[in-house]
């Protein structure tokens, strides 16, 4: 027997499955589910996977189900402050009573989550309280890849995969056609397939998948898209339906198909026997709220953070930086994992950067202020080296001119740490962030 645990307990016991690491199987999460009833089984849900994107998807989909009056459950990771916002019922987080309650509850199982990683553990956990809480419908993110991750065991009415580009390479595959075969893996029977990618052998591969299943397959472009109708205004051209008026409450342009995907997903569940009314999915898009991607913290000076944590998105962030803000010079505070692609990311964001602070988020994956700094000395452009994430913001903001625009990021927990400074300073600490990996993500 356990004694009964704190909140704080309950994190420190959560947070020390990581020493398990990243596994991918289905094995541990199915067992473990078993012994609970299967309580993914009958749980009504979207599945998203892909390199960049699915957050702000999932998001929009959640959305837009929440303001048409639907019980939306929302599963992501990682979190950027605390830990219940991985688990979500509409706008209202998971409560730390429920955390408490509920890793009790699995880990009375022992013989089933022996060796269980964090990762596995926390998506059972967002499973078993969707279904009790007996949601309409639950938005699921893929923590990585798709085939072997923790999340696919659930059998979702449509499956989305927004796009696809080298990522996570160790565990994925060091070509396209690898990456993207993980990600197929969430294609299943009786589900319908949604997709943003566009290379033609991806294409090739889900098309042969769908065909395989007998699964029909929407891509961006070929069967719906948002043009832009005026500025900031939209028009949707769906599978079967049009919508007009549409403005987006995340900025980007790489928001548009995000935002088409999310569109196209909610038509299916129209099809499928959910009723979103056209004013309900507007106002979804346009008070949509997705932190850390885009946000904007601060003023005068702009301070923004994103989490854009590989070239893709790092381009993103670059086209979006260059069309949506007005600058007199661009401060950037990078916080990068050591385990990514560093020089790919910083090739794409420091050419446009003015001045370059670096820092060094409180986790082992990060990579040293030093390592930055000898990449950094390739490029034409001054960098100061703070280690502290805390320490470099204030930094930025004792340089900066109130036109200029200070951009965090680099990573989510960069972020995170940026975040916890500004919105809630009073509970900010190192601590924070050292016990909040997800191990997937950042």
């Amino acid at each position: 027997m356990h004694e009964p645990m704190t909140y704080h307990a309950t994190l420190s016991y959560l947070y020390g499955l990581q020493k398990f690491g990243i596994k991918f199987r289905l094995a541990n999460i199915s067992y473990l589910l078993a012994t609970l009833n299967h309580p993914q089984k009958n749980l009504p849900c979207i599945h998203i996977a892909g390199t960049n994107g699915k957050g702000s998807t999932s998001a929009f989909i959640a959305s837009m189900l929440s303001y048409a009056g639907y019980r939306v459950g929302h599963y992501t990771s990682p979190h950027l402050i605390n830990f219940t916002e991985r688990i979500k019922i509409n706008t209202c987080e998971i409560s730390k009573k429920d955390v408490v309650r509920l890793t009790t509850l699995l880990r009375k199982k022992e013989k089933a989550i022996e060796s269980i990683t964090f990762f596995e553990f926390v998506t059972a956990m967002a499973l078993c309280y969707f279904a009790e809480q007996k949601v309409d419908v639950a938005v699921i993110e893929v923590g990585m890849g798709g085939r072997l991750d923790a999340t696919n065991v659930v059998s979702p009415l449509v499956s989305i995969i927004t796009n696809i580009a080298r990522e996570h390479e160790f565990y994925l595959g060091n070509s396209l056609t690898k990456i993207a075969k993980e990600k197929a893996g969430i294609i299943k029977k009786k589900s319908v397939v949604i997709t943003g990618a566009t290379q033609p052998r991806v294409l090739s591969l889900f098309i042969k998948r769908c065909y395989a299943l007998h699964v029909p397959l929407y891509q961006l472009g070929k069967d719906f898209l948002l043009t832009k109708t005026s500025l900031n205004v939209y028009q949707y051209h769906g599978l079967r339906h049009s919508l007009q008026g549409i403005k987006i409450g995340l900025v980007g342009d790489h928001q548009t198909k995000n935002a088409s995907l999310a569109l196209a997903a909610i038509e299916i569940l129209n099809e499928k026997g959910y009723y979103i009314d056209d004013s309900k999915a507007l106002q979804g898009l346009r008070y949509v709220s997705w932190p850390g991607r885009l946000e904007t913290v601060h003023h005068l000076p702009c301070v923004l953070l994103d989490g854009a944590h590989n070239p893709a998105a790092m381009e993103s962030l670059r086209q979006a930086l260059l069309q949506h803000f007005v600058f007199k010079k661009l401060i950037l505070v990078l916080g990068i994992m050591a385990d990514k692609n560093i020089k790919g990311m910083m090739n794409i964001i420091v050419p446009i950067a003015d001045k370059v602070i670096l820092c060094t988020p409180h986790l082992d994956r990060a990579a040293s202020t030093h390592l930055l700094s000898q990449l950094l000395d390739d490029y034409n452009v001054s960098y100061h080296q703070v280690e502290e994430v805390r320490d470099a913001i204030r930094y930025a903001l004792s340089i900066a001119h109130p036109q200029d625009v200070i951009c965090v990021t680099g990573s989510l927990f960069t972020v995170g740490e940026a975040r916890s400074m500004f919105l809630q300073p009073k509970r900010f600490s190192p601590m924070n962030r050292s016990s909040s990996s997800s191990l997937y993500a950042g």
